[in-house]
């Protein structure tokens, strides 16, 4: 089966061609950070607006890429939430009108399902069950996987997801947007010690997570800083290393707890944050230890993408799901009400 994939969550544009027996033909991606990073975050219209522009030269570029027609493709999947209504409403709407062109069907995707099938499509994919953590900066979740569909929610975060808590504080410091590669790259450069954050919430039982105080405690210091004279660049990135290995050690020490207690040795890592090379250190050596293993997929497949989609709709199209031509999107979509397959 040859799936088209449109993902258009929020502040990228994404297009991908997947096949069920060759596997990944083509993607491409247009990402919009340089017409938010005026404003320091996403303005959703502008995202909806140039979806609009994106989407259909991104389509004929991806089918030439790949040497395929139109009379080629088997289905349409795209994302259908979570995430910004506008956003996603151009994907859905373009979907459904080139499924109806076409006479094929279209599937709408679970924007974190894609995200959690991701390390699929690399050359050494993880086998069900399996532990994953979802992180990214809308969401924070460990998640028990027994196959597609059957997930099981062990925790999330009660206020800022992780890569939220990324941009904030670098937002805070006076940063480009996004926030998440300007701290691991300050980080770098940071000296070791001169700042400890708290690790929150892994001082009490349970899986839940809690952002929100650690963003507060960074402003915090930023503010000591300038009021003691050093707004340098050095304390952005002595606070910038503190408040990294605060949230890499709290996500450390959760998914060592989700792991034991689902009896696993098997942990996936996606969404954004996932890229972050101190949060893949630090789960290999955890995993490690545990004679354990952990997958994530390579970092163009980390952020949104057309192929994740692509190749969750195809999963779920090969199964026999199906929808109407009705243009349906969702802002808010619990992963636990996905049907199993």
């Amino acid at each position: 089966m040859l799936v088209l994939g449109l993902e258009t969550s929020c502040d990228e544009t994404g297009v991908a061609l997947y096949d069920s027996e060759r596997g990944l033909l083509a993607d491409a991606l247009f990402s919009q950070i340089d017409l938010h990073r005026a404003y320091g975050g996403v303005v959703p219209e502008l995202a909806s607006r140039d979806h609009v522009k994106r989407m259909l030269p991104l389509i004929r570029q991806v089918l030439a890429d790949a040497g395929c027609v139109p009379t080629e493709i088997d289905a349409i999947a795209y994302t259908a939430g979570p995430g910004l209504v506008g956003a996603l409403l151009v994907g859905a709407s373009c979907a459904q009108a080139l499924a109806f062109a076409w006479g094929i069907p279209a599937l709408g995707v679970h924007h974190m399902e894609g995200h959690l099938l991701a390390p699929m499509l690399e050359s050494q994919p993880p086998e069900f069950p399996f532990v994953a953590l979802l992180v990214s900066g809308g969401h924070t979740q460990l998640v028990r996987v027994d196959g597609i569909g059957r997930y099981e929610l062990l925790g999330e975060s009660l206020d800022d997801a992780a890569g939220e808590a990324f941009d904030k504080t670098a937002k805070m410091m006076g940063l480009n947007y996004p926030g998440g590669p300007e701290i691991a790259r300050l980080a770098a450069q940071g000296v070791e010690g001169r700042f400890v954050f708290p690790r929150p919430m892994c001082d009490r039982p349970g899986l839940d997570f809690s952002f929100s105080g650690l963003k507060t405690f960074a402003l915090n210091t930023w503010q000591q800083c300038i009021v003691a004279g050093d707004d340098s660049e050095q304390a952005r990135c002595d606070i910038s290393l503190a408040f990294q290995q605060a949230v890499v050690e709290t996500l450390t020490i959760k998914c060592k707890r989700a792991l034991k207690q689902a009896g696993l040795k098997r942990l996936v890592i996606a969404g954004g944050v996932s890229a972050n090379k101190a949060l893949r250190m630090s789960l290999e050596k955890m995993l490690g230890d545990m004679k354990g293993g952990v997958y994530y997929a390579r970092p163009q497949f980390c952020t949104d993408n057309g192929a994740m989609i692509a190749y969750a709709g195809c999963q779920r199209l090969m199964a026999g799901q199906q929808e109407s031509l009705a243009i349906s999107v969702q802002a808010r979509w619990p992963m636990e009400q996905l049907s199993p397959l």
